[in-house]
C-alpha cells in the first residue's frame, strides 16, 4: 500500500494530531506498548496520572512521579501532551469531602491549578481545565451540574479555573471537555444546548478558553446516530473561535454480536463514519482514543457486555495488534479535507514542542 501505515503520518498530512490516553503503568512496564505509542502518536493525554486523586494524596502534598514520567516520555518521543484535568467532580481525593468547605474551596482550586499547571508550564499542548460541568438532568436553568465545586463556590468556579490556568500556563490551549454531546437523542440535544450556553457565557465575559473537547465515547449498532447535529455544534464552536478536539474516543460494542469478526467490522464502521463526519469541520484539530489496547479499556469493568465477552472498543487488540478500526481511522484521515496549517497564534499556544 502507498499510504502511510502510521496514524501520525496520515494525520500529519492533514495538519491533524492523533494519539491515545496513556496508562503510566503500561508505559513503565511494556517495551512493546512504549514502541507502539511512539510509532503511532503525535499527541497523548494522561489517563489518570494528572487527576486530583492521583496528584494529591493529602491537602498539603503532591505526587508528581507518574505525571513527570509521562511528560519525559512524550518529550523524548516528540509527542505533544494534553493535561487532564484541573477541575472535575469525580476522582477527587478521599480527603476532599471532609476538608473542602465554602470558605476554602476557592483557594483549594486555585492553589491546585497554580501548582500543577505551573509545574508543566510551556510543556503542555492543552489542558482540560474544566471537565463535565454540564448536566441538564440536574434541572438548573443554566444547565450546570450540581457538583461539589458549584455547591461550594458557585457558578464562578468555572471562570476562576480558566483564569487561574491562563495565569499558570500562558501557552497551553485551555479546553472545556464533556460527553454526550455527540448523538441525535433528545438528551444529547439538551446537553449540546447547555454546553453552548456555557461557552457563550464564558466568551461574553472574556474568560480565556481556546478549545472544546468532545469526548466521543460512542456506541456501535442499535439506533445510535452521529451526524448533522454534531456538525452544527462544531460549527457553533468555530463561530466562537474555538478549536475542537476529539478527546476520549472509543466505541462501545455491547449491542453488536459476540462474534469477533462481526464486532470488529461494526466497531471499525462506527469509527469511520463518526470521523468522516467530524473531520469535515476545519476547527477539529486532534483525535485521541481513550486507551491503546482493548484489554485495558475502561469499558471492561465499567460497562461490561451482557454476554461476558471482553469489549473490543479500541484500535489495537490485547496483544497490541492493529484491528480493522485502525485501518478505518487511517482511511478517515486519508479522506479528510486537508486542513490549513495552524495559524501563528495557534502555533504559539499548544505547539511549542
Amino acid at each position: 500500500m502507498s499510504e502511510p501505515r502510521s496514524l501520525k503520518a496520515q494525520a500529519a498530512a492533514h495538519h491533524l494530531l492523533v494519539g491515545f490516553a496513556l496508562n503510566v503503568q503500561q508505559l513503565r512496564e511494556s517495551e512493546a506498548y512504549r514502541r507502539l505509542v511512539a510509532e503511532q502518536s503525535s499527541i497523548a493525554v494522561a489517563e489518570n496520572a494528572m487527576k486530583w486523586s492521583s496528584l494529591r494524596p493529602t491537602p498539603d502534598q503532591y505526587f508528581f512521579e507518574d505525571a513527570d514520567f509521562l511528560l519525559q516520555f512524550t518529550e523524548t518521543n516528540r509527542i505533544k501532551l494534553r493535561g487532564h484535568n484541573l477541575c472535575w467532580h469525580e476522582q477527587l481525593p478521599k480527603w476532599f469531602g471532609p476538608t473542602a468547605t465554602a470558605a476554602n474551596a476557592r483557594s483549594l482550586l486555585t492553589e491546585h491549578i497554580r501548582t500543577v499547571a505551573g509545574r508543566y508550564a510551556g510543556r503542555i499542548h492543552s489542558w482540560d481545565v474544566v471537565n463535565e460541568a454540564v448536566e441538564p438532568k440536574d434541572g438548573r436553568p443554566d444547565g450546570l451540574r450540581d457538583s461539589p465545586w458549584l455547591k461550594l463556590i458557585g457558578e464562578s468556579y468555572l471562570e476562576v479555573a480558566f483564569r487561574t490556568a491562563r495565569q499558570a500556563d500562558p501557552t497551553a490551549l485551555l479546553t472545556y471537555n464533556d460527553y454526550d454531546i455527540e448523538g441525535e437523542t433528545e438528551y444529547d440535544a439538551a446537553k449540546r444546548s447547555a454546553v453552548l450556553l456555557l461557552l457563550r457565557r464564558l466568551k461574553q465575559r472574556n474568560v480565556p478558553i481556546d478549545a472544546v473537547g468532545i469526548q466521543s465515547h460512542i456506541s456501535a449498532g442499535g439506533q445510535h446516530r452521529y451526524g448533522t447535529s454534531l456538525q452544527q455544534f462544531i460549527r457553533s464552536c468555530r463561530e466562537m473561535d474555538l478549536e475542537v478536539f476529539v478527546t476520549e474516543m472509543d466505541v462501545d460494542d455491547r449491542e453488536l454480536p459476540r462474534d469477533v469478526l462481526q464486532r470488529d467490522a461494526g466497531v471499525a464502521q462506527t469509527y469511520r463514519s463518526y470521523l468522516d463526519t467530524v473531520l469535515r469541520e476545519q476547527n477539529v484539530r486532534a483525535v485521541l482514543a481513550w486507551g491503546v489496547d482493548d484489554a485495558h479499556s475502561w469499558l471492561q469493568a465499567k460497562r461490561p457486555r451482557n454476554d461476558g465477552a471482553p469489549h473490543r472498543p479500541l484500535l489495537f487488540d490485547e496483544k497490541l495488534r492493529p484491528k480493522p478500526a485502525f485501518a478505518a481511522v487511517i482511511g478517515s484521515f486519508a479522506a479528510a479535507r486537508p486542513l490549513p496549517a495552524p495559524s501563528a497564534g495557534q502555533a504559539l499556544r499548544g505547539s511549542k514542542r
